[in-house]
């Protein structure tokens, strides 16, 4: 029986880690040689703030330059799957090397009227139109959409995780938005903002509790937890 060294154990580790980074790397493009926009959102299940969206093309070949060394996004990924230091890392690296990124905002006041749902869209419209290269088709991460003008476009479920276009534009809307509601926390620190970016934690709730709701609260949410009332059974 052959017994691996300590430093075989390492190689071939590395080598699996290697290998699974290659089995786990995001698709460039649904369709080659054409110019796709990734769209995302941040904050649907926040109970305070805006909903933020990205579009962002990235260039045709970005997968020739990744693999020659010659682009920053090798480490693109879902934003979830980042940390907060690596998204900040990658914002700028997606924004000097796009074809072209733009930022769209729905406020609270909107989702209150519109919904959820039709306030993400909406702010996933905005950021298409605010791009200053026309896209030929449109990644849309989730399953709802609606028509852009006469734009074709893919609903892909957990798109973030799939597409490289979708997981750019992921770190843009996450890290604006974050950025916002840090803003707002120096106005309103009761409800921990800069922890918690607006979701439904339970220093937030407490925050609602005590203080009540501030003006960026969604008033169209459920910002308190209804108390559980004790059900008491008798003996018969």
């Amino acid at each position: 029986m052959q017994i691996l060294s300590n430093k075989s154990i390492y190689l071939c580790t590395r080598s699996i880690k290697k290998l699974s980074t290659l089995f786990l790397m995001l698709l460039p493009y649904l369709q080659a040689g054409r110019l796709e926009a990734g769209c995302d959102e941040a904050g649907r299940g926040c109970l305070a703030g805006p909903v933020f969206a990205a579009a962002v093309i990235l260039p045709l070949d970005i997968e020739e330059r990744i693999a020659h060394g010659e682009s920053g996004l090798s480490l693109l990924n879902d934003s979830k799957q980042l940390t907060e230091k690596q998204r900040y890392q990658l914002r700028p690296i997606i924004e000097k090397e796009a074809l072209a990124w733009a930022v769209g905002v729905c406020t609270h006041e909107e989702i209150d009227r519109l919904n959820i749902l039709k306030a993400s869209i909406e702010a996933m419209h905005r950021a298409v139109r605010g791009l200053t290269v026309r896209p030929e088709f449109l990644l849309i991460d989730g399953n709802r959409f609606y028509p852009f003008e006469n734009l074709p476009h893919q609903t892909i479920v957990k798109g973030d995780g799939k597409m490289m276009s979708i997981a750019a534009a992921s770190i843009l809307a996450k890290t604006y938005r974050d950025d916002f509601m840090i803003k707002l926390h120096e106005e309103y620190p009761y409800y921990d903002w800069k922890t918690n970016k607006g979701y439904p934690t339970k220093k937030h709730r407490a925050g609602i509790a005590l203080h009540g709701a501030s003006p960026y609260h969604r008033t169209s949410f459920t910002l308190l937890r209804e108390p559980q009332q004790l059900e008491i059974k008798f003996e018969e």
